[in-house]
């Protein structure tokens, strides 16, 4: 994305649970539009570009095993190969090692007539420990030149998938540019003005949507994190203020959910990449259990996580033109919550981390950050 959305972003767009949807008229110029109007629009763009960055990310990761499954079977298949050439090589000696020890003569009546029977009894020996050889050999020929053909075709799909997954990825990257030049688009039309109002139009309806959310009773006391959960808060805290890069996960940059895997895979327990893995895959617990180190998942299709603090705050990387930041736990819609580690045993003391200044500052929809670096899109 050019650095013209991040000179012109003003806040864009408020949440869910404060706003509802207003019908636009027909046609009106950005300028004649209501800020809920806009406000809707510019949510609906992120949440479409949140969408397609959310598969972009799952596909990467499948992409990734993928690689991995044609490296292991190339692999694989090499040895295989290299063990059929051995066993044709082996079956051959075995061969003609049995022919020159061969005769027509039956081993009962060659040992009959010869002069030595001891002598005609290890030859026999011989020759039987020669046929059973090749029998084992030709065996072995006949595992390996199956495994090589099976292999062959394994490794043949494998490559067919990976070069699918990388079509894939490919429009997806794409579908992300496109969606987020729309919210450029829209954003460059809107005035000096109209974009403070819009700052500040946010800003109150997020203030409104924390202010339901902490007196509807939703949250309950703040437990004690775990020893990895800890882990994961400080990491997270120690990340404040790098920029959002949709599918980066660290360590100069990050989305939303490459900032909690990344926080939860320092701490010593991996989780899922993608918020929809995250939401669909970690323990579901409910909002009045929450801990720090805790994942808390937006909006119905679980396409934005970010990570609880405590006190009703998260840490989160918001949206291309924001920074990793402190925000509100309803600064967007929340859908739920799941914990990494649910077999984690409470520490007995914790101390949370003090956060630095301005660790609340700038814009928590991400469409506000004069000062932010360009947005780079691979």
């Amino acid at each position: 994305m050019s650095g013209r959305l991040l000179r012109l972003v003003g806040t864009a767009t408020a949440a869910v649970i404060a706003l509802a949807p207003v019908p636009a008229a027909a046609d009106p110029g950005p300028g004649d539009r209501s800020l809920a109007e806009l406000l809707t629009d510019l949510q609906r763009l992120y949440r479409e570009a949140e969408r397609a960055t959310e598969r972009y990310n799952a596909t990467e990761e499948k992409l990734a095993r993928q690689r991995a499954q044609v490296e292991r079977l190339d692999a694989e298949l090499a040895r295989t190969r290299l063990s059929l050439h051995d066993s044709r090589g082996a079956a051959g000696r075995l061969a003609r090692q049995q022919y020159q020890s061969s005769t027509d003569i039956s081993p009962y009546v060659r040992l009959l007539l010869a002069r030595d029977p001891q002598r005609a009894l290890d030859q026999g020996r011989v020759i039987g420990r020669l046929a059973r050889e090749r029998a084992r050999t030709v065996g072995r020929l006949t595992g390996s030149e199956h495994r090589a053909d099976l292999l062959t075709r394994r490794a043949r799909e494998a490559l067919d998938e990976h070069l699918v997954l990388t079509e894939r990825r490919r429009k997806e990257r794409d579908g992300v540019r496109e969606r987020l030049g729309a919210v450029e688009e829209l954003l460059a039309s809107l005035s000096a003005e109209r974009l403070a109002a819009l700052a500040a139009f946010e800003r109150g309806g997020i203030a409104k949507a924390q202010r339901r959310f902490l007196a509807s009773g939703t949250l309950g006391d703040d437990g004690r994190p775990s020893r990895e959960g800890e882990r994961a808060v400080r990491f997270a805290v120690e990340q404040l203020g790098k920029p959002y890069r949709w599918g980066a996960e660290g360590p100069e940059s990050y989305d939303c959910s490459g900032l909690t895997s990344e926080a939860w895979e320092r701490a010593g327990a991996p989780i899922p990449r993608t918020s929809q893995e995250q939401w669909a895959r970690l323990a579901r617990i409910p909002l009045s259990e929450l801990r720090p180190g805790d994942l808390v998942v937006y909006f119905p299709e679980a396409t934005h996580v970010a990570l609880y603090l405590g006190d009703g705050l998260v840490v989160q990387a918001p949206r291309p033109g924001a920074r990793v930041k402190v925000s509100p736990i309803a600064a967007n819609p929340v859908l739920g919550a799941v914990r990494p580690d649910p077999g984690g045993e409470p520490l007995r003391h914790y101390v949370p981390p003090k956060l630095p200044e301005g660790a609340m500052a700038g814009s928590d929809e991400g469409y506000y950050a004069p000062a932010a670096p360009e947005t780079s899109i691979r």
